[in-house]
């Protein structure tokens, strides 16, 4: 299966790029647009994993029942933004983190770039914030937006239609390496879209990597952790993208998430 990497398009700092990759990946990687490849010619190629949506992959109609399922933790609390935060200092209460952080929602009420400032402030490493990554991330998302309604034949202003939407959530995943400050994971997710109440949802599914680290009380997306993560993935196999319930999903080395209750 051909891979669709599109979160380099923008020609920002490595450390933005990386930024980008961890906070909402999916998402943004659904609306960004173009398809370029990150290569060894691009600054922090090396240390940057991109998520591949293939809209082509369908699942097969015959279910076969993932081999591992897992239930996680939600988080203690919503903060101010209504994001769910924390999270137990174990390695499900990790993967919670990062189911949390990497999903997300646009909405007529609720922007890409307001979405994804939403999860930089709830999510990231506070040793990772500063002005500069906040301004460029806000434009990035910004200039996602307007690409969602380029293609969705709308006009430059105004809400998006009633009933549109632009969902990704986090179907499943496999471990690269955990500690007990530490976290570091393949995710696989499922990226909808619906440009309006009568329109047909669309989907996909995506794969990338996400770290996490232990900050004082709380899991938090990390920099520095997903360039150790990616130097550790390097020369290995990918995992296939593949929906649980797929034949391929289980060999593949996915855990199939269950919904918190």
């Amino acid at each position: 299966m051909a891979r669709d990497g599109r979160l380099n398009r923008l020609m920002m700092p490595t450390a933005l790029v990386l930024l980008l990759m961890v906070v909402g990946l999916t998402g943004y990687a659904m609306l960004s647009g173009g398809n370029p490849e990150l290569d060894s010619g691009k600054p922090g190629a090396t240390a940057a994993a991109p998520s591949s949506p293939l809209p082509t992959y369908e699942p097969p109609r015959d279910w076969t029942d993932p081999e591992r399922w897992a239930t996680l933790p939600r988080g203690a609390r919503s903060d101010g933004r209504g994001k769910d935060v924390g999270f137990p200092q174990t390695l499900d209460g990790a993967l919670g983190m990062l189911v949390a952080s990497n999903s997300t929602l646009v909405t007529p009420d609720n922007s890409n770039k307001a979405e994804q400032l939403a999860l930089y402030e709830s999510y990231f490493s506070a040793a990772d914030h500063s002005p500069r990554l906040r301004e460029g991330l806000e434009l990035a998302g910004g200039e996602s937006d307007a690409r969602l309604r380029t293609d969705w034949g709308l006009p430059a202003g105004g809400e998006l239609p009633p009933g549109s939407y632009v969902r990704a959530h986090v179907i499943g995943y496999k471990i690269i390496a955990h500690s007990s400050t530490e976290v570091s994971v393949w995710l696989l997710s499922r990226v909808t879209t619906k440009a309006g109440e009568i329109k047909t949802e669309r989907g996909s599914y995506t794969r990338s990597i996400a770290a996490v680290r232990w900050e004082q009380t709380d899991w938090k997306l990390s920099v520095a952790a997903f360039e150790q993560a990616s130097r550790a993935i390097q020369g290995q196999d990918e995992p296939a993208i593949v929906a649980p319930g797929d034949p391929a999903f289980s060999p593949a080395g996915w855990t199939a998430i269950r919904e918190a209750s």
